[in-house]
């Protein structure tokens, strides 16, 4: 059996990761999704994980309406064999994505209080390297003109080339609230909508419930190149 521990969430910096499943669900209530997430959790600590998979994390809307689950495996050959052999909700279908770019606040340390996952429909490669590079531009500012409470912002592309997902780290809600009402939400608005062959699906906020990893696989980590 695999030895797992607990973590924090998902490592964004670590540099072995070559695929990323992002799967959510849909739910009727919060008992709904409670026993959802648990029952996920249970399938995923009781199977042997293969060597590919690195990590697994599942989180809870702010409205608890939807269960996102993120999956970090080095290779994207692991990730279905191993998802099929599971029964009931952990063995649900999830998009798989490259993480590509990301832009880290200097100095930001802690658990993130909430992640903010921001999805766009997107005409092909061409379209996805150009909406993920013009947010980038928008965000990776000097510290002082960084928005506050924002820890890191991290883009994938679907290996499909129809997605772009941006998976946020905030201090808290009400930060990214703040966000909202700010200069540069209006500019990541523009950077977004300037591009054709872009379609913004919207965001959520989630809160994680559950990460884990095998002990050998958490320790093999080294800081990311941001550009």
């Amino acid at each position: 059996m695999t030895e797992l521990i607990s973590l924090d969430g998902p490592d964004l910096r670590r540099t072995d990761v070559a695929s990323v499943f992002v799967g959510q669900r849909y739910v009727r209530s919060r008992e709904e999704a409670l026993t959802v997430l648990e029952q996920t959790v249970a399938e995923w600590s009781g199977a042997p994980w293969p060597a590919g998979i690195l990590s697994f994390s599942c989180f809870l809307s702010a409205e608890e309406d939807t269960v996102l689950t993120y999956a970090q495996c080095a290779d994207g050959d692991s990730y279905q064999p191993f998802v099929r052999s599971l029964r009931g909700p952990a063995g649900a279908g999830a998009v798989e994505y490259r993480p590509r770019r990301s832009v880290v606040v200097p100095g930001a340390s802690g658990v993130p209080g909430c992640v903010i996952t921001a999805t766009f429909d997107v005409d092909g490669a061409e379209r996805q390297d150009r909406v993920m590079n013009s947010l980038v531009d928008v965000l990776d500012v000097p510290p002082a003109e960084q928005p506050p409470g924002m820890l890191s912002a991290n883009f994938h592309t679907s290996v499909d080339a129809t997605r772009v997902l941006n998976y946020a780290e905030w201090t808290s809600v009400e930060a990214h609230l703040a966000f909202l009402d700010s200069t540069t939400r209006v500019k990541t608005l523009r950077a977004s909508g300037d591009v054709p062959g872009v379609r913004p699906i919207g965001f959520k906020r989630f809160h994680l419930h559950r990460s884990i990893a095998p002990r050998e696989s958490s320790a093999a980590t080294i800081p990311v190149r941001i550009s």
